[in-house]
């Protein structure tokens, strides 16, 4: 195999990736806007885990870590 076909077949695969994988950068959102969303998201997620995690700790004691016997 020459290398100039090489090349040819690996710009076509590099192509074939950009255009179907990914995320979706063309979602029309600018970088301030991105930023925004993400950070929202974040702390909803943040402030679920933490609502979990202070259920877990009032549930009597009981499926806590730390509390197994071995």
């Amino acid at each position: 195999m020459t290398r100039g076909s090489q090349r040819e077949r690996d710009r076509e695969r590099a192509a074939a990736r950009v255009g179907g994988k990914g995320k979706n950068a063309e979602d029309g959102l600018t970088p301030e806007q991105r930023r925004e969303r993400d950070g929202k998201a974040l702390q909803e997620k943040a402030a679920k885990k933490a609502a979990q995690a202070a259920a877990a700790s009032s549930g009597g004691g009981a499926g806590g870590k730390g509390t197994t016997k071995k």
